[in-house]
């Protein structure tokens, strides 16, 4: 058996030297071959590239016609090649000739040639080209000499990931498959369109320094870092924050059984005995297992690629010291963030100036970072499956957040397309803000209340930019959520002072607390919880944890001296919840009082109806609140048993359902015959057909997000309420099924959709 030459440890010593020199990317291709041709002993090596459209072109050879470079292709069906490239795994054959998928290419001159052995060109788990090896002899390779397939593949991912071959692509081909144009659909999150460049919220380690010098210093580097990620896993499993037994530890102890895996260690020792320094082993042994697991039809462990991207990513940073994010303040010009998830403090650090768009792999529409980025007008679009592995830094990338698409290194056509499309909303929003003084009225004269939703102080801006009468919902919760620790009372009093200081006349409502489900507070030790939606959350977290609403209800009291006081709570579901805390209000404006502190010159306490129970308590939670607000999101959640972060079920149900409107209806006359005020202040009120349904129903105040009002009140200019509201009530009455109604309600809606 014919052995390499020198050994792979000398091949990447030598290719280092190559990608050092300065030449073409031919040369150094070309160059390449060579080296590794003759280091295996090889009569031929050549190097296929995979390309935008799939194909795999021939990019380099020694041994075969130079003459069919970038002329030779092979689709991805076809060959051993495209064998290789399909499975992302390894192939060697002493008879290749004799293997069912061998294509023969008369232009290459390959026949003369019986074994065959290649390799992918594998990057993060994406097959970039095939890296193959041929001999007029039946031989058989060695694992060694595999091994230096495998590793030199390593350097040439890099060559191909890092854009140095896009020059010698073919017209037409749309160049390589790393470089090619994505389109990918997610869920839209905040409106608008962003274009930019991408930048990853925790960075890939770049591995510049693939070679090691001293193997035994890598493997005890590798264990040295080894050692530290495992204790910080099991720090964190031994934390207290965890709370008891529960799936989360569950989901734990499956990590830090790969971290203690042998079989994984055992492939990063091989890689380091190779040649590689510790980061390259795990670079490439985990681009390995990407590329096999992303394969995989079983969803279990396709789940454990996430697990085990994880622990590779832990293991990087232990071996570099880099730090785990972006630091905000690097962030260029024209960025867009890119993340598998964050908090919403993490969006706040970053420069908001800088930012034009938000991609997120995980986090849907209710997601504290969701939130966080509508108010700060941040086009984002969440879920879009595979992104940080799909995106490098630096890549062209647009955002359109009304769509919910992402256009991941788009050509120049499409990037002019969207550009005109984000002057044309720019031209809208102009349109948008010159209403802001005019009045919310429909063309037959009828009187709309539109406030907007607010949760940060940055939000405040939005009042006069929009001409909002107030704020319909202010959601206090935002404070704690991106604090490090518990705001003590005179924080809260501070911010909502501000508030109160930045609305003058306008009326401010205030949500309590609202906290549990999927709101956690990364400092408070939260319950595990088989359903969270239906647990212990909001008001009743409130009621149970006195101190907490007590506080907050002391510093909104404190905050709103000489003023009009509104306060609303969250997820009441029974009447007997509203007893409570208004009668802890009472006790907390008697303390007032009674040590001589200026107080609000009027307060009101209301319900936030969303939950279904309530429905069917209307006459003592009319008799008993001083306002409603109806948060149609929960409400619609549970009244359809549907868990509105869950995709497989989330669209299932439809706002305009005939079940739903005639809840809405209920309240909407109820309100109207007892002079209730009541608002609406969930989502579907920045949707066109369901806005035009709840005016028909008889809501005249509404709170949505800033980007909705201008084209709310545009909607309004132009309607007609004693057209539309027969046809609602009508469709009620027959039972009108949503899509029915919808198309009935089409020819009301104005062009361009409401903001949601």
């Amino acid at each position: 058996m014919r052995q390499a030459l020198g050994g792979p440890r000398l091949l990447l010593r030598r290719l280092r030297e190559v990608m050092s020199e300065q030449m073409s990317a031919q040369a150094r291709l070309d160059k390449i071959v060579v080296l590794i041709a003759s280091n295996m002993v090889a009569e031929v090596c050549s190097v296929y590239v995979k390309r935008a459209d799939g194909a795999l072109e021939l990019y380099a050879t020694e041994g075969l016609n130079r003459e069919a470079v970038h002329l030779t292709t092979m689709r991805a069906d076809e060959g051993l090649v495209g064998l290789i490239a399909r499975e992302a795994e390894p192939l060697a054959l002493a008879d290749a000739q004799n293997h069912p998928a061998f294509s023969y290419k008369p232009e290459t001159g390959e026949e003369n040639y019986a074994s065959f052995a290649g390799v992918p060109i594998l990057r993060a788990g994406n097959t970039l080209g095939v890296l193959v090896v041929q001999n007029r002899a039946k031989r058989a390779y060695s694992e060694e000499e595999m091994e230096a397939l495998q590793t030199t593949a390593m350097i040439l991912a890099e060559l191909v990931a890092g854009g140095e071959l896009e020059a010698l692509a073919r017209p037409g081909s749309g160049g390589t498959a790393i470089r090619r144009a994505l389109t990918l659909s997610g869920q839209s999150i905040a409106e608008g369109v962003g274009l930019g460049h991408a930048v990853l919220h925790e960075p890939r380690i770049e591995i510049r320094n693939l070679v090691a010098d001293d193997p035994q210093e890598e493997l005890r580097r590798l264990h040295a870092a080894m050692e530290k990620m495992r204790a910080s896993i099991d720090d964190l499993m031994e934390g207290g924050s965890l709370g008891g037994a529960g799936e989360h530890r569950d989901v734990l102890e499956t990590f830090r059984m790969f971290a203690h895996d042998r079989g994984w260690i055992r492939r990063l020792q091989e890689a380091i005995n190779t040649g590689l320094t510790a980061e390259a082993a795990v670079e490439r042994v985990q681009s390995d297992a990407r590329a096999r697991l992303l394969r995989q039809t079983d969803p279990y462990l396709r789940e454990r690629l996430h697990d085990l991207d994880d622990l590779a990513n832990r293991l990087l940073h232990e071996l570099t010291g880099a730090a785990f994010t972006l630091p905000a303040d690097k962030l260029p010009e024209n960025a867009i963030l890119v993340a598998r998830a964050m908090g919403p403090a993490a969006l706040l650090d970053y420069q908001r100036q800088r930012l034009r768009g938000l991609v997120l792999e995980e986090g849907g529409s209710t997601s504290h970072v969701a939130i966080v980025a509508r108010a700060l007008g941040i086009p984002t679009v969440g879920r879009v499956e595979r992104i940080v592995g799909l995106v490098e830094q630096g890549d062209a990338i647009i955002v359109d957040g009304t769509a919910g698409e992402v256009q991941l290194r788009p050509s120049p056509d499409v990037q002019s397309a969207y550009a005109e499309k984000a002057r044309l909303r720019a031209r809208r929003q102009e349109q948008y803000r010159a209403l802001r003084n005019q009045p919310a009225r429909t063309k037959d004269g009828v009187s709309i209340d539109l406030q907007m939703n607010a949760g940060l102080l940055i939000d405040m801006a939005n009042l006069d930019e929009t001409g909002a009468s107030g704020i319909g919902l202010f959601r206090t919760e935002i404070l704690f959520m991106v604090a490090s620790s518990l705001p003590r009372a005179q924080a809260q009093e501070a911010l909502y002072r501000s508030i109160i200081d930045i609305a003058g006349r306008r009326p401010v409502t205030f949500r309590t607390l609202d906290i549990g489900g999927d709101k956690v507070l990364p400092y408070l030790k939260q319950l595990e919880e088989e359903n969270p939606a239906l647990g212990w959350r909001a008001v009743r977290i409130g009621l149970d944890r006195p101190a907490l609403l007590r506080t907050q209800l002391r510093a909104l009291l404190a905050a709103a001296k000489d003023r009009d006081l509104r306060i609303m709570l969250p997820m009441v579901s029974v009447v007997e919840e509203l007893d409570a805390a208004k009668a802890m209000l009472g006790r907390e404006r008697e303390r007032q009082r009674r040590l001589g502190q200026p107080g609000p010159k009027t307060v009101q306490l209301g319900v936030m109806l969303e939950v279904p129970s309530l429905l069917f308590d209307l006459d003592r939670v009319f008799e008993k609140a001083d306002f409603i607000s109806i948060g149609t999101n929960d409400l619609m959640q549970f009244m359809f048993a549907v868990d509105r972060d869950n995709a497989m079920v989330s669209n299932r149900f439809d706002a305009l359902h005939p079940s739903f409107l005639r809840a809405l209806c209920k309240v909407a006359d109820k309100a109207k015959a007892t002079g209730m005020p009541v608002s609406i202040c969930g989502e579907i009120a920045g949707r066109p057909a369901e806005a035009l349904a709840l005016i028909a129903l008889g809501f005249r105040s509404f709170s949505v997000s800033p980007s909705g009002i201008g084209p709310f009140k545009a909607m309004l200019q132009g309607l007609e309420i004693t057209a539309v509201e027969p046809l609602v009530r009508e469709a009620l009455a027959v039972g009108l099924d949503a899509p029915a109604l919808r198309q009935k309600l089409k020819p009301f809606v104005p062009k361009g959709e409401l903001a949601s």
